[in-house]
């Protein structure tokens, strides 16, 4: 027996789905905007599930895309080639560096219709990216150039001579 289509999502089967995978999820609202989402977190770092496009005549809160996002603090100078070198090596995510701020997306869509099997592949696929990503910002973080250092000179550089980044593992609050 073939599973049904879904060709549109609400927030409380994007929860259920997630809570059959394993993840504790609340909903939130945005008090600046007004809108629902989700909120969860894997391996301590903190996502929302934002809904995106609502259906054309749609009034029951469905939509045809979501946004699986987390923001992390940058303290410190995050190199554009580690934010880059992601972005190469990576598909189905981006990552966006803007101020203090870095963000890691990935948009999953429903549109012409995908079974539920299908949305949780892509929540397992943003569960093994979000995992990645805390390995590959600890490690770009550890390699000389990251500091400052040029990579083709070697040279033994005290902690106050080297730029430190570093990054907060937990969303920001909520404004």
């Amino acid at each position: 027996m073939s599973e049904t289509l879904v060709s549109s999502l609400s927030l409380d089967e994007l929860r259920d789905l997630l809570q059959q995978a394993g993840y504790r999820v609340e909903a939130a609202t945005d008090p600046v905007a007004n809108v629902h989402y989700l909120r969860s977190a894997t391996s301590g770092l903190a996502f929302d599930i934002r809904p995106g496009n609502r259906l054309a005549g749609d009034a029951e809160g469905r939509f045809a895309d979501v946004a699986f996002v987390s923001i992390l603090q940058v303290n410190g100078e995050l190199p554009r080639e580690l934010v880059n070198g992601w972005n190469i090596a990576r598909r189905f995510s981006r990552l966006q560096l803007s101020g203090p701020f870095l963000a890691l997306c990935m948009d999953v869509t429903v549109v012409g219709g995908v079974t539920r099997s299908h949305v949780r592949a892509h929540i397992e696929i943003w569960d093994r990216l979000a995992q990645e990503l805390v390995v590959y910002l600890r490690e770009g973080l550890r390699r000389p150039e990251a500091n400052g250092a040029d990579p083709g000179v070697e040279r033994d550089a005290t902690a106050s001579e080297r730029r430190e980044s570093s990054i907060e593992f937990a969303a920001p609050s909520s404004h």
